[in-house]
């Protein structure tokens, strides 16, 4: 149980800006409003084990709309949650089904490297069916609204950042903890009474755990905002998943150029990947965007990422630059990321990111 809380923790929560770009995150924090995954799981969802996949896409596109005139109903407070009937087949069971039949051919992140995890082959990420967790606790820090933040730390990783600062987690150098998915809603639910503002998906990466979380969330029942904590590379059809499921995408933008996310991350694609998904979060939840700044990486990405943001997800999107690089795991491999930022260069990304109109952003 977190004892002392960070100040700028309490007075964010008079923050204009932050409370601005993220109305509803700090409802459902102050338990105001309802988080998605508990308003899924009231939403029908007319199907059948039986049905193909491409009906179940089809019954899911639809029920989206229909989650999110639910949500606005709820939101308003013209429906109560609990005076409606918990659903045979609920939108959150639907997503679940539908993930678990991606897990038999793999496609969560950009690979789509399509091995059957159900049967125990490994992809690029290593994660076989069930979920592995590293750590839980309440994070003290993190973003100041997300202070005190239940983060879960699961292995495994859909990226190789040689610079990578959990690299014993996320290249699965520890050996983690299976868990059930009862056994992690109910921890799920400890951080959220011992008062944890969220539940923090993280790792690694959480992308390859999609079907797992899903799973786990149908055993949580306390209301509680869902972070997506992402590298921001995954597939299209995550992106489709998390709708209706995620209430904030905290989403790195790692980098402005495909060659270096190749280069130093052996991520091909970032760049469309990043892009879509960024609009998918701000389409269907909200956003904070964690942006790090490497050393000489100023132009070809901190200036093309933070222009991006401005023009594509507006001036006053929640933007945290980060100036914590510092060489870690394998970083000396790549000649730039040998050393820790300079003062000028800290400088430099400030005033880059006012040249882009950003007004919502911290560091």
């Amino acid at each position: 149980m977190w004892q002392t809380p960070r100040p700028d923790s309490i007075a964010i929560l008079k923050d204009k800006k932050a409370r601005s770009s993220l109305a509803r995150y700090f409802d459902v924090m102050q338990n105001d409003k309802t988080a998605k995954f508990l308003i899924a799981k009231k939403l029908q969802a007319g199907f059948h084990k039986t049905d193909s996949t491409q009906k179940l896409w089809t019954i899911h596109k639809q029920g989206l709309k229909t989650f999110s005139q639910l949500e606005k109903r709820v939101d308003s407070h013209l429906i109560n949650l609990e005076d409606l009937k918990t659903p045979t087949n609920s939108f959150l069971d639907l997503k679940v089904e539908i993930a678990n039949r991606i897990l038999r051919s793999c496609c969560f992140c950009t690979r789509q490297c399509k091995v059957n995890r159900e049967e125990g082959d490994l992809g690029y990420c290593r994660c076989g069916s069930q979920i592995t967790v590293s750590t839980i606790f309440e994070h003290m820090g993190e973003e100041p609204e997300l202070v005190p933040s239940g983060t879960i730390f699961t292995l495994g990783c859909t990226m190789r950042c040689l610079h990578c600062q959990n690299w014993t987690i996320s290249q699965w150098m520890e050996h983690g903890e299976i868990y059930s998915p009862a056994r992690l809603g109910t921890a799920v639910e400890h951080l959220r009474l011992n008062g944890c503002r969220n539940a923090n998906l993280v790792g690694g990466d959480p992308t390859p755990w999609l079907p797992n979380w899903l799973q786990v969330f149908k055993e949580v029942e306390v209301n509680m905002p869902v972070v997506w904590n992402s590298n921001s590379y995954y597939s299209r059809e995550t992106a489709e998943l998390l709708a209706g499921f995620a209430d904030v995408y905290l989403l790195d933008f790692k980098y402005g150029k495909n060659e270096c996310a190749k280069r130093i991350s052996d991520a091909p694609s970032y760049w469309e990947a990043c892009t879509h998904n960024h609009k998918y979060g701000k389409e269907f939840g909200e956003l904070i965007i964690r942006v790090l700044v490497l050393p000489d990486h100023l132009l070809c990405c901190t200036t093309r990422i933070l222009e991006w943001i401005s023009e594509k997800l507006g001036v006053a999107t929640r933007t945290n630059i980060m100036f914590q690089y510092r060489p870690e795991w394998r970083a000396r491999e790549i000649p730039e990321l040998g050393r820790r930022l300079t003062s000028k260069e800290r400088e430099e990304a400030i005033q880059i990111a006012r040249k882009a109109g950003l007004t919502n952003f911290l560091t």
